[in-house]
Formats: structure tokens, sequence, C-alpha cells
């Protein structure tokens, strides 16, 4: 990464951060991504939070700084609604209205554009809750914490911003499939929580209230007050009688992000490989095995067999487990690195050459995966290395759904990153784990090799010369 220094880039982010957001300095220390969390959950430890509460149980923060809730407020409020309206909002794409009507959720969105008046008229007369999608798409600051916070969990971080006025709810008891963090922005929000009937759930649910018992939490958030709560966390909120309106910001992550979802990534790749080498696992079925009315237990007991000898392999570390799926998916979805001027991802600084010292940029943004090349099925696999980055991805269309998916589809296809072959792995890995290298200390037989890997890396925008 850059140096810091004396009128660096760090120093004029910094000012821009306090600038952004007004009325107070930034709380927040985006120095690494284990920095910025840190500051999010303070005064709870990193450690302590993920030992005593992360997939475990609800945690209540509350704050009684008045800089931290001016900051809190700064990072989107009700007035920016309108000048957001300006923008060309839709319904249903950047924002919906809902409310809570006899513990069933009533959409009461308008087709086409979003006019800020009519918004303002249903949120006023009949209490309707904003919910507005992925607001880091608008807000700078935004972007920065949960680019931040995506390098943190190596996982994706979306957003959504409620706004509900008093004596309202937006939305029945539910469950979502994903871990919450709640930051309260403007005035105060209701909050009551239940024992999950699915713990760590993997989809979302409704959930009848003569099914949920009484609340295990029951809390009034306040402007800067912080609220999590593990995935399946049954759970509803309003806004109480007396308070304006109300503004929280859910940060969600870890979706789809199990053992079991990792499993489902590396296992075939794997069991495939070891039936290469493996004569007992390339002999044939049973005749009939698929036709018989039950399976033999003798089928079981064999596929048992199979699945020790597979899991000694995996144990021992024969084969590498290649989790392909879930990388790229991951890194053609996620935020671009936070940066003021788009300019900075181009090749800066000098060419680099053998004599050289050299530092990788944006390593929280590179990924690297051992994938097949195999192109023609009449040709046999071969193994190559992909160099995957983030850094022309699209702030625009981040957790947008199809938005999303199409942008990740187009940026596959344009082969996204780069390619080498296996025999580079090892100066890859090298070059991304260490903080300055010689040019000619990477793990390369030939000079020529070292220069060219490192010249690829600095076209992409990944490297400079220290």
């Amino acid at each position: 990464m850059p140096r810091k220094g004396k009128g660096s880039v760090e120093d004029v982010k910094a000012k821009r951060r306090k600038m952004d957001a007004g009325v107070s300095p930034c709380p927040f220390n985006f120095d690494t991504p284990s920095s910025l969390f840190g500051s999010l959950i303070a005064p709870v430890g990193v450690e302590e939070f993920f030992a005593e509460h992360w997939e475990k149980k609800p945690l209540h923060l509350k704050r009684s700084d008045p800089a931290l809730a001016a900051y809190y407020q700064s990072l989107f409020q009700l007035s920016d609604l309108k000048e957001l309206c300006a923008r060309g909002l839709e319904y249903t794409r950047d924002l919906n209205l809902c409310r809570c009507v006899n513990s069933q959720k009533k959409v009461m969105n308008k087709e086409g554009r979003v006019n800020y008046s009519q918004l303002r008229k249903e949120f006023d007369q009949n209490r309707a809750t904003i919910q507005f999608h992925q607001p880091q798409r608008f807000k700078d600051e935004l972007w920065q914490i949960q680019e931040r916070l995506e390098s943190f969990f190596g996982s994706l971080v979306g957003s959504n911003v409620y706004i509900t006025p008093q004596k309202s709810q937006g939305l029945p008891p539910h469950y979502d499939d994903v871990e919450v963090f709640i930051l309260q922005l403007e005035g105060e929000k209701h909050w009551r929580l239940y024992s999950p009937t699915v713990p760590l759930a993997r989809e979302y649910s409704l959930e009848p209230e003569e099914r949920i018992g009484s609340p295990t939490h029951d809390i009034i958030l306040k402007t800067g007050d912080l609220l999590y709560f593990p995935r399946g966390t049954i759970h509803q909120a309003d806004t109480p009688a007396g308070v304006e309106h109300s503004t929280h910001l859910t940060l969600s992550s870890y979706q789809n992000m199990s053992w079991g979802d990792f499993l489902l990534d590396v296992f075939p790749s794997f069991l495939f490989d070891s039936m290469k080498s493996d004569l007992s696992m390339r002999t044939g079925m049973p005749r009939k095995l698929l036709t018989g009315a039950s399976t033999n237990p003798k089928v079981s007991t064999q596929l048992s067999v199979f699945l020790r000898r597979l899991a000694d392999r995996m144990e021992l570390g024969e084969k590498e487990l290649c989790s392909t799926d879930m990388k790229r998916d991951f890194v053609s979805n996620r935020l671009p690195p936070y940066l003021q001027d788009g300019a900075d991802i181009v090749p800066v600084g000098k060419i680099p050459a053998l004599q050289d010292s050299i530092q990788m940029r944006f390593k929280d943004h590179v990924l690297i995966t051992v994938e097949s090349s195999q192109e023609r099925t009449d040709e046999p696999t071969e193994l190559v290395v992909f160099v995957l980055h983030s850094l022309r991805n699209s702030r625009e269309t981040h957790m947008m759904g199809e938005c999303d998916e199409e942008q990740a589809e187009e940026e596959v296809s344009q082969s996204q990153g780069l390619r080498f072959p296996l025999s580079n792995l090892s100066a890859l890995r090298q070059l991304q784990s260490a903080e300055r290298l010689p040019v000619a200390e990477l793990q390369l037989e030939a000079d020529q090799d070292k220069v060219n890997l490192a010249i690829a890396f600095w076209t992409e925008g990944l490297l400079e010369v220290c």
C-alpha cells in the first residue's frame, strides 16, 4: 500500500472524511479492516465480540457520546432524500414504501420514478416506512465503511436505511439469513428480539406472532447506539410515540458463508481429483443401483468407506482445496477500493525492472485461485493460476440483485484479473504475502519471467515500485 507521509493520499482522505462527516470528526479508524471493525464495536474488543456474541447472542451498545451520535446522523438523514430523489430514484429498485398492518407487510410503492413530495406525503400522512436500498451507492462514507468491512469479513456487506415515522412499524416479525449490525442514525427505535426458531438460518422468513413467544430483549435504540444480532434472530421494530421519526442503518454480512456452503464449493473438485488416483472410486456401481426400489445397506457402507478415505486425504493435505465459485462470487460482486480519484487504479510510477523492489497495491482486493484451464472437452485438463481482483467493480450496482448479477457476468466475461501457469504459484503467493520484495527474489527460474510477472501486476494497477 502507498506509504503514509506529509501531504500523502491518506492525509487527503482523512481531511475529506472530516469534511464529509460535517458536524463531527470521524470516530472510526480506517487504517486497516481490523481497526475499522474494532472502532465500530468499541468499547467491546474484537476477540471478546467473536467469543461471546458472534453467531451466539445479541449485543446492544449504548452510546452517550454526542460526537459519535452526530457522526452517525451524518451518514444518512431523512433530509437527504430530497436531493437523492432528484437523481432519478425508482420504486422497488432503489426504495420501498411499506408498513406493518395487523402483523402483515403492506407494500405501498408507486410506479416508476420517486417523486419527493409524494414520498413525504406517504411518510407523513400514511405513516409509511421508507426502506432505502444500498445507500453506499450514493454515500462515500458508507462506501468506505462497507469496503473495509468486506475486507475484514471476507464476505459481501450490504446495507439498507429504514426511516419510520412515529407510532409506526415497517416490517412484521421475521428473521434473516445474515449477521446484522444496526446503527441508529436519527431519533429512537424500539426493538424486540426473540429466540430463533431456526438458529443460524439460511433463508429469510416471516414468523407469526403466536409462534415467537415473549421477547428475549426489549430495547430502545438511541442515536449513536449499535445493535448486533445473529442470523435467525426473530425481530421487529417500531418508532415510539413522541419521536418524530427514526432512521437506522442495517449492515448485513455472512450470507451463505457456512462450513456447509464451503463444502459444497470445494468438495466436487476434490472428489473429481481423487478419482484420478483412486482406482476403487473408478470401479462401476452395482447393476440396477439407480433403478432399485431401495438402496442396499452395502451401498451406504461402501460410500462411507469412500468418504472416510477422502477425509483422511483432506486432513493430510494431499490435494489443495480449491474454493473457486465462492471466491469468484465474492471478488466479482464486492465493492471496489475506496478512492477519491479513480485514476489511482491505473498503473502508477515507473515500470518495474529486475533491480527494483516492489509492493502490491490493494492487497485486500486480490484473490488467488487454482483452477482447471480446460476450454475444450477433447483436451486433457491443466491447472492454472488466476489472480482475481475487484479494482474495476461497479459501486453503483453493488448488492443490487439482478443488476449485481449482470455486472458480475460482464466482469467474468471480460476475464477480470490475470492468468499464470501453475509454475508461477509460489512467486504469486510470495508477492501477495510480502510487504516489500525485490523483483530478483521472486521464486522463478528465469530473470525475464520475474520481470514479466511484475510488469503484468503493474499494468493491472496492482503493483508499484517502492
